[in-house]
């Protein structure tokens, strides 16, 4: 083979899962969690109200890590094929079998837990692993397929 033949084509892989954050945090990062994960998922492709739900789940769920699981944790967001995953993990003491089973909305003039409950309605999917070690939190939401460009 020299240079003049032709190659034959190569199919390329995409290298996945595609990590984009992963951060220790506690209450003064929030902020700053919140914001580099919003800019991320944007330039994902999440748009409008997917991506708003997506960060708002996000949040609540590193704020329950600062508040109920030992001030600080640990977030990972990555995107593997056409979605987006976020994982928030704590040192806590766990969640109770009865509140994590407890999938009712809470009461409107409920003060606190809400944070699990939205993050499971406005995400595609979310997986809980507690104990009395902490807890670990993985949430996931669909990417938009990408529409080729017409010829």
């Amino acid at each position: 083979m020299t240079n003049a033949d032709p190659h034959a084509p190569r199919t390329v892989v995409p290298i996945e899962p595609a990590l984009l954050i992963a951060n220790a945090f506690d209450q003064a990062q929030v902020t700053e969690i919140r914001h580099s994960v919003a800019s991320c998922a944007h330039a994902s492709g999440l748009r409008g109200q997917r991506l708003d739900d997506f960060v708002l789940a996000i949040n609540e769920l590193i704020t329950n890590a600062v508040r109920h699981g030992g001030g600080r944790g640990w977030l990972r967001l990555w995107q593997e094929s056409g979605v987006l995953v976020c994982e928030i993990a704590d040192h806590g003491r766990g969640i109770s079998p009865q509140r994590l089973g407890d999938r009712s909305r809470p009461a409107p003039d409920t003060a606190g837990g809400w944070g699990l409950w939205l993050a499971r309605e406005l995400t595609d999917a979310m997986e809980v692993s507690t104990g009395t070690a902490g807890t670990t939190v993985r949430i996931t939401t669909g990417l938009p397929t990408q529409n080729p460009t017409p010829h």
